[in-house]
């Protein structure tokens, strides 16, 4: 994988969170067992059309647009306003889908309220509408120090979701991520991953470390499906996704796996696309889905974007302060 256009890799990404979020789309809400899904179908729960995708892909979209232009926390707000308010970055035009969380966040946006303190930080405000959309950022944080890789994680995610489980969640996935992105294989990624986040981590309490256990101190592969819970609590999703991403060998099965664990069908499959994509690259996305995908030339076009910025980006030395103006 290391040795991949970037382009590549952040279309493999974008893609596959996108084509997991629309198989998840038309059975959203539905529990486990009542449904299987095998395939891109469209309408059901929110009366789309077959490929559509939803806010997951959306603000994924929003990220990755801005992360063009640099790392900035103002200008993602700016992009989370626009697709509420005028459905920009969406599928057809419409948005049709938006968590309570990220909903409350982006009205404190639209009220003046600064991005570093619009976010839910409540304890029962811990859906996964951050852990969502952030994959992108993990082509921008490659290279950078590990303290600055958690600060530019807490900014993004605290837009709309600030509780410190929300951002472990999101700084534990992009760990993750960013160990695949350098060409580690997903298990030998994932034994990293548990090695480095040890009680006494710099960044995240032991307090806070100890709700992750199931992925790090013990190994969530060996879960049965019985103990895989997939609804909207955002460590949920994670232990879902990682579930299936490493009980899996191929990106279809494991964006399958993950609708048919049911509820929170779009978002766990869009967590768990986004690790897909980027480990099997667009080849290993079914030709069938990818034609069905709406908006797959835009998506394509902002992987072009945002990898060409990220390439001059990178002939630079600067360091992200959260308040620093960018």
């Amino acid at each position: 994988m290391s040795d991949r256009p970037l382009t590549d890799k952040i279309s493999s990404l974008l893609l596959g969170l996108a084509v997991g979020d629309a198989l998840g789309v038309p059975v959203e809400f539905r529990p486990r067992g009542s449904f299987r899904v095998d395939g891109m179908r469209g309408y059901g729960s929110h009366n789309q059309p077959p490929g559509t995708w939803s806010d997951d892909t959306s603000l994924a979209l929003c990220l990755a647009d801005s992360l063009s232009r640099g790392f900035a926390p103002d200008d993602m707000a700016r992009n989370f306003i626009q697709w509420r308010d005028e459905g920009a970055f969406t599928a057809n035009g419409e948005v049709f889908d938006i968590g309570i969380s990220t909903e409350k966040a982006i009205s404190r946006l639209t009220a003046g309220v600064t991005p570093e303190k619009a976010g839910c930080a409540g304890v029962n405000e811990n859906g996964n509408g951050s852990l969502m959309r952030i994959a992108p950022l993990v082509f921008y944080l490659n290279g950078r120090p590990e303290a600055e890789r958690f600060n530019a994680t807490r900014a993004a995610s605290s837009i709309t979701h600030a509780h410190p489980w929300s951002v472990a969640a999101c700084f534990i996935y992009l760990e993750y991520l960013l160990k695949l992105l350098n060409g580690r294989d997903k298990v030998n990624a994932y034994t990293g991953l548990r090695h480095e986040f040890r009680p006494g981590n710099p960044h995240i309490g032991d307090d806070v470390l100890g709700k992750f256990s199931r992925i790090l101190e013990a190994d969530i592969s060996a879960q049965p499906e019985s103990g895989i819970r997939s609804g909207g609590f955002v460590i949920d999703t994670l232990e879902a996704a990682f579930w299936c991403f490493l009980t899996t060998d191929s990106y279809r099965d494991a964006v399958l796996k993950a609708v048919n664990l049911g509820d929170d069908t779009d978002t766990t499959a869009a967590v768990t696309g986004a690790l897909a994509g980027l480990c099997y690259g667009v080849e290993g996305i079914p030709s069938d889905w990818l034609e069905t995908l709406a908006g797959r030339g835009g998506i394509l076009r902002q992987a072009g974007a945002m990898a060409g910025s990220l390439a001059v980006a990178n002939t630079n030395t600067y360091s992200y302060l959260p308040g620093r103006p960018r």
